[in-house]
């Protein structure tokens, strides 16, 4: 593989001294560059902003972009001395496993690329340095982004192929293809597809996403695979699911039940991934026929929204059908600004701090065991008085207080699903 496009010339002592200084600047805040670019990437690139996984691999792969470009620019590296991050190779692989098109994958360098030039350009603006030598930087400066563009998109490319050749050439993908049509809704032959996969459209189905949450080498597509034909059984299926591989750590199943209008049971289905932590389902709701082959899918993969947000409570399944599911995985799509809402409505019930998530639970219980003190003292197994002192204590807050209760209920249950991505940080002494 060509590795190298163009190196840039060699610069005098005194831009390399400026470029330093500007990349320290960088440094300062290449957090925040990262965020904000890859937030970018994802709201103008058609399949960037899939699911949150997908995000938190791109934030990843944005980030150790940037970080190397720094340290390029700060230590006046050469470019062909240069490994690629392991985040940028890894979301190139993953584009590819989940048949994004190579072009979207290179627009996103590119758009990095000139969104990256911006910063550079804003910062070398404010420093006191002769134009002679503003221009001097600035040309360095670019030549350095360019060259690093041009090599890394060159090396994730290729990359990016030899991984589609051998994905879709992989035993558990025959399918796929079939499966993307029919739920892009541009093959309407079923009777086409029913042939291709021997999977019967005209009856019940349930959906399911399953994924590891460790390493594919640890936990790959035929452990999970053999875990959905776990499933399958437990929650009593007719015949073998159909399964087609998302990623290395992904797949979407349906579950085939003939004309009997399923109800699986979570714990019962819970009770059939293995203990050790590593693998998570999320299931969508009985439906019947193509539609209710797409909406289960819709559904599994909503609250799979829900489950993949980083820092989430770890439970091993989780149903569109559970309590507020459904509502937060809507809210889940935009977290920043969820989050600020939930702080907006809960105000120090929002903080990460045991005290704060005992108030939480407690006032969520009450609220689904219709604001009785009595039933929800059952529930949690408390005395009475204990219940209503932390109802009066979480509702005796003027920000709690003056809210809708319909809000704070929601506002809850987001903190019970989504978890510290939602909190407040609690503050460090």
């Amino acid at each position: 593989m060509r590795r190298l496009a163009r190196v840039p010339a060699a610069a005098e002592p005194e831009v390399l001294a400026v470029v330093a200084e500007l990349a320290r600047r960088l440094d300062e805040r290449s957090a925040d560059i990262a965020r904000e670019m890859a937030f970018m990437m994802a709201h103008e690139i058609d399949q960037l902003d899939a699911d949150a996984k997908l995000l938190e691999m791109l934030e990843a792969s944005v980030q150790g972009n940037i970080t190397t470009i720094i340290h390029v620019l700060a230590n006046d590296i050469p470019i062909d001395h240069l490994q690629p991050t392991t985040a940028a190779v890894e979301y190139a692989l993953r584009l590819a496993q989940r048949d994004v098109p190579s072009n979207s994958l290179v627009r996103a360098y590119h758009m990095g690329q000139g969104d990256l030039m911006r910063i550079c350009h804003d910062e070398i603006s404010t420093l006191d340095i002769p134009a002679r030598l503003t221009l001097a930087v600035l040309k360095h400066t670019s030549d350095v982004v360019y060259s690093y563009i041009d090599w890394i998109t060159l090396y994730v490319f290729d990359a990016y192929e030899r991984e589609r050749s051998r994905w879709m050439a992989a035993q558990g993908n025959l399918h796929s293809a079939a499966i993307h049509a029919l739920l892009s809704g541009t093959n309407a032959d079923t009777a086409a597809f029913e042939a291709e996969t021997g999977y019967r459209l005209g009856q019940n189905h349930v959906a399911l996403v399953v994924w590891s949450t460790w390493d594919a080498d640890v936990m790959g597509i035929n452990t999970l695979d053999r875990l959905v034909r776990d499933l399958g059984a437990a929650a009593g299926a007719d015949k073998p699911p159909i399964i087609t591989a998302i990623d290395r750590r992904t797949v979407w199943a349906w579950l085939p039940f003939g004309r009997r209008v399923p109800a699986p049971d979570p714990e019962v289905l819970a009770a059939a991934v293995p203990l050790d932590g590593g693998a998570r389902v999320a299931i969508g709701l009985p439906g019947s026929g193509v539609e209710g082959f797409k909406r289960s899918h819709e559904q599994a993969t909503a609250a799979y929204s829900v489950a993949a947000v980083p820092d989430t409570p770890q439970r091993p399944v989780v149903s569109f059908g559970d309590r507020g599911v459904a509502v937060v995985s809507l809210l889940s799509e935009n977290i920043d600004s969820t989050k600020s809402w939930v702080w907006e409505v809960l105000g120090p019930l929002a903080d990460d701090t045991p005290s704060a998530a005992s108030l939480r639970t407690t006032l969520s219980v009450y609220f689904a065991h219709g604001e009785s003190h009595l039933h929800t003292a059952n529930h949690m197994n408390l005395h009475r008085n204990t219940v209503k002192y932390r109802i009066n204590k979480a509702l005796g807050d003027p920000v709690a207080a003056g809210r809708d209760k319909l809000d704070l209920a929601l506002a809850l249950q987001v903190c019970e699903l989504l978890g510290r991505s939602v909190l407040r940080p609690a503050k460090t002494s």
